[in-house]
């Protein structure tokens, strides 16, 4: 799992480096999300790489009705995760991202259950990885990783000093 977060923090490293005036201009998330994802792209060669993919395989993409994630998109809460790295036709999910602006007042819960919900081992092609990542102007402030339907704490420490180590965050 290392080596994949290496490559996150890479496209991170690249994102930073490249889109400036997104960030400086404080554009929206989904544009932000694009950008990191064509970065994606570089780093996970012969993996797909989709922003808002709302599949399982073959299946769309729902959680258990009364959980706080929707699987309508209508307010932007949807279940479909940020930035996937997958296979689309096998299918095997390698990777779940979810982006947040360091100026998004919404609960970080939300995603946090997302990310839960996208690596539980009990949901049909789950996850191998869920990543959270809180972006600032200049820096990463806040990430997180999820394995297994829960909060990976060693992997989330490790994960936050390769980010410090690379200059992406002061945590």
């Amino acid at each position: 799992m290392q080596t994949e977060l290496n490559k996150v923090v890479t496209a991170l490293h690249e994102f930073y480096a490249r889109e400036t005036f997104l960030l400086e201009k404080e554009a929206g998330e989904r544009a932000l999300t694009h950008r990191l994802a064509v970065q994606f792209e570089k780093q996970f060669p012969g993996w797909e790489i989709d922003c808002e993919y709302d599949r399982l395989g073959d299946r769309t993409l729902r959680l258990p009705h009364g959980t706080i994630v929707s699987t309508d998109d209508h307010l932007a809460k949807s279940i479909y995760p940020d930035i996937v790295v997958h296979q689309r036709e096998i299918p095997n999910n390698l990777l779940a991202v979810e982006v947040r602006k360091a100026v998004n007042h919404q609960p970080l819960e939300h995603d946090q259950h997302k990310l839960r919900a996208l690596t539980d081992p009990h949901l049909w092609f789950a996850y191998w990885i869920g990543v959270l990542l809180t972006l600032d102007k200049k820096q990463v402030t806040m990430s997180e990783v999820y394995t297994s339907g829960v909060l990976d704490h060693a992997l989330s420490v490790w994960f936050a000093g390769r980010l410090k180590d690379a200059g992406l965050s002061a945590e």
